[in-house]
């Protein structure tokens, strides 16, 4: 198995910052793209960001320009530096890798359990 645990969310003020981190760990075969994922209260959980191992990216159209996704194929780590915070970033966001452990027969996604960011206005 692969398990991703999240961190650095929390409560700031619209235009500021917070940077979250993922570490993947596990029985890891390999880790493909690393993805956040973000869930708004009463709303579908959508792609906030993407990271390919070889270090393609996209990004939701609501966040161009204001996030920037990275990720460290040697410590399986994958951060999203959100800047210039809105009161609509407020949200869950998950962190997903597709992944292989020893365990498993093929690729597979894996989920992290989320970390609260929240923005005041």
């Amino acid at each position: 198995q692969v398990q991703l645990v999240e961190s650095g969310g929390g409560l700031v003020q619209a235009g500021g910052s917070l940077r979250l981190s993922c570490a993947a760990s596990g029985s890891i075969v390999r880790i493909n793209t690393m993805r956040w994922y973000r869930q708004a209260p009463g709303k579908e959980r959508e792609l906030v960001a993407g990271i390919t191992s070889g270090g393609s990216t996209n990004y939701a159209e609501s966040v161009k320009g204001r996030f920037t996704i990275s990720r460290d194929n040697a410590k399986n780590t994958v951060a999203l530096q959100m800047n210039s915070l809105k009161p609509e970033d407020t949200g869950v966001y998950y962190c997903n890798a597709r992944a292989r452990a020893r365990s498993d027969w093929y690729d597979r996604d894996y989920w992290g359990q989320g970390t609260q960011v929240a923005i005041s206005s």
